[in-house]
């Protein structure tokens, strides 16, 4: 079952995607209904299948290329019910064949990690986790748009998908959503993490305790900024992508050297 919950969605993410270019393409900029309805049965599709890719009887496959599925799964559930609200669909130009590349990657990989069994409380910790860096990675994500954007208006010279995204400053507003939703989701994952993990500060946890430690003061340093000073532009999204590289080295960087290097 696994393979056709991933197939049906890789094929709905790219019809998706090759839809929306072709509408693009005519200088149509609302979201057609057909686009309304495949998203969302791509993105339960995407559920059915990582949860088969994660959940196996003897434990909870964490390796990397599947968390990988799992956090595009999250990144699209959140632009998603977001674009209910906002005219962000220009974005599933790029998450889409993200997704569709994710599971493709989950599915023919072997695992690189055990299954493990976990107590509810650590997979509830997990769990916060994943959601507070797939909702930064959506912020760093919005703030690379939003600099091509403003690169585009400076210059006078903006291309067709560039013209379907929405204003500057929906878009800016939009990445302060997201990374206030991050920074409240990290800091309870740090919580949970001192509470529920007997040895938080073990070696094989400690470089990425302090790199979730210093992507939180990023962020909560770039949240107090522009609530006192109103930053904006080029200083968000350097503060934006300072946090996310952070929680880049900490979580994948030490994933992918267990995994691969160290394996």
């Amino acid at each position: 079952m696994t393979s056709l919950f991933a197939s049906a969605a890789i094929a709905l993410y790219l019809v998706s995607f090759s839809y929306q270019v072709v509408q693009l393409r005519k200088q149509i900029h609302t979201p057609s209904m057909l686009l309304q309805l495949i998203a969302p049965v791509a993105i339960v599709l995407h559920s059915l299948a990582v949860a088969d890719l994660l959940f196996h009887s003897d434990g909870l496959d964490l390796s990397l290329l599947k968390i990988f599925a799992l956090i595009a799964l999250i990144v699209n559930v959140v632009v998603f019910f977001s674009g209910l609200k906002k005219p962000i669909h220009s974005l599933n130009l790029i998450l889409f064949p993200l997704s569709a590349a994710s599971i493709a990657a989950a599915l023919l990989s072997p695992s690189t990690k055990a299954a493990v069994i976990l107590q509810p409380s650590i997979q509830l910790h997990v769990l916060i986790s994943i959601l507070a860096y797939s909702l930064l990675a959506i912020a760093a994500l919005q703030a690379a748009l939003i600099g091509y954007q403003n690169w585009q208006l400076k210059h006078k010279h903006q291309n067709l998908l560039m013209r379907a995204f929405p204003a500057l400053e929906s878009m800016e507003a939009l990445l302060f959503e997201l990374i206030w939703a991050g920074e409240i989701m990290l800091s309870l994952a740090l919580i949970s993490g001192f509470l529920f993990y007997e040895d938080f500060f073990a070696q094989h946890l400690l470089h990425k305790v302090v790199f979730s430690v210093m992507a939180w003061a990023f962020f909560g340093a770039l949240l107090w900024g522009r609530l006192t000073k109103g930053w904006r532009g080029k200083t968000a999204i350097r503060w934006t992508w300072a946090g996310f590289i952070a929680i880049l080295l900490g979580y994948v960087g030490s994933k992918f050297v267990l995994e691969f290097l160290l394996a």
